[in-house]
């Protein structure tokens, strides 16, 4: 039992700090939105206890109901998920308060019931202004997660999400059926992919296997393409459950998932504040000019200035920025800007180095010794070399590996390279 005392310290303890269940990051971004974070629209989202409950659970089945019955219990102050089988019928199950869960959603609408507004991530852009052309693929309701309000706090997500009439419509087109217990099920538009890495999301992390999430939670292999009629097979050995590292893919944006207990054993920003440093401390020097380099501070992230450190993506030797070895050549019909390295004569891209600032995206604290190619983020090599393993959904039916930091795709026999750095001379 409690004293009164150690009640008093709990609750207190408990109201400064709300349990944290875990954070949602968005591939693609160096610690924050182009143009800042705003509002529920960032690049990083905590999911945490909420002080009243929201949860919910599915109760009464109506089968058989008209268009008409169908919008009336629609239309009744609480949650429910219709699915459309033909234009006379429609089968509404009915969802219930839930105590023991707290729900969150996401997706590109703006409305009250979305708590993480996610927009398409668009490859290696510096400004919104570069991703507001693009036509969505992102579901307005793209999916919802269910976080057990009692420990272990578990994470599990569903495709779609509830709109502002606590609704969800599965259409005459969208993929749904009938699962051998009387229930029914279905897929979103363009689906809810998950992939689970294996080790956790650690030095020894693994890519798991891509899996597609159903409307009820229910785990499938993909679809032959994104928005295909015809749904995969089902997994019944694998689980909608939320791991450390489970990656989470709504067709134009990926999301991973840390939990607070992975988080707390990521590198800190003041930790790789502290790494840039002591790289700076080393005083590297360009092995042409002899000026020394430096990484500019994390703030600084977009514009090189001039001590600014520039690799040779071929080799890995670190330079200042200088003229030296351009390399102009005909390749396919076009002209392509390839550059020599003064120290070792290979020949290819030249960019300028920037600090991968998203600590959650690091599998462990170690220096940031390695770039990726072709758009010169650095961090750790077990870092670097997880990333270049995992195959990340792109446009309907491809995958590649891209930067957690930027979403470029990336290119090279590894997509990475070890930098090289020079010492000073004195």
């Amino acid at each position: 039992m409690f004293s009164p005392e150690q009640e008093n310290i709990s609750t207190t303890a408990s109201t400064k700090v709300p349990v944290k269940y875990g954070e949602l990051i968005v591939l693609g971004y160096n610690g924050s939105l182009p143009n800042g974070d705003r509002g529920r629209r960032k690049s990083r989202f905590a999911l945490c206890k909420r002080p009243k409950s929201n949860g919910v659970k599915p109760s009464t089945v109506h089968i058989a109901c008209s268009p008409q019955a169908a919008k009336a219990i629609s239309n009744k102050d609480q949650h429910s998920i219709s699915y459309t089988l033909s234009r006379v019928q429609t089968v509404v199950v009915e969802y219930n308060q839930d105590s023991n869960k707290d729900m969150f959603q996401i997706g590109r609408s703006t409305e009250s019931p979305i708590d993480f507004v996610v927009t398409d991530t668009v490859a290696g852009s510096q400004s919104n202004a570069d991703t507001q052309s693009v036509q969505s693929t992102i579901s307005r309701f793209a999916c919802r997660i269910m976080c057990q309000r009692t420990p272990p706090y578990t994470a599990r997500i569903y495709a779609a999400g509830f709109d502002s009439s606590k609704n969800i419509f599965l259409g005459e087109k969208a993929a749904k059926w009938k699962t051998p217990d009387g229930q029914m099920d279905g897929l979103t538009t363009n689906g809810v992919l998950v992939m689970h890495p294996q080790n956790g999301f650690t030095q020894d992390s693994k890519p798991g296997v891509w899996r597609e999430i159903s409307v009820c939670g229910n785990v499938f292999t993909l679809r032959e393409t994104r928005s295909a009629q015809q749904r995969g097979k089902m997994v019944e050995a694998e689980s909608q459950e939320l791991v450390d590292g489970s990656l989470i893919d709504l067709c134009g944006a990926t999301l991973l998932w840390r939990t607070a207990e992975g988080l707390s054993r990521t590198p800190t920003l003041k930790h790789l504040e502290a790494l840039r440093q002591e790289i700076n401390a080393a005083r590297p020097q360009c092995p042409v000019g002899f000026n020394t380099l430096a990484f500019p501070s994390m703030r600084r992230k977009d514009t090189p200035d001039e001590k600014q450190p520039w690799v040779y993506l071929q080799c890995g030797h670190v330079h200042g920025f200088h003229n030296w070895g351009h390399q102009r050549e005909e390749r396919e019909g076009r002209e392509g800007r390839q550059r020599e390295c003064p120290m070792c004569r290979a020949k290819g891209p030249y960019v300028p180095l920037w600090l991968g600032c998203e600590a959650a995206f690091y599998v462990d604290a170690a220096p940031p010794t390695h770039a990726f190619s072709p758009c010169g983020h650095v961090c750790s090599e077990k870092t670097a070399g997880f990333w270049s393993q995992i195959p990340l959904p792109h446009g309907t039916h491809t995958f590649h590996a891209a930067c957690p930091f930027c979403a470029q795709q990336l290119s090279g026999e590894q997509g990475f390279v070890r930098l090289i750095f020079q010492g000073p001379l004195d």
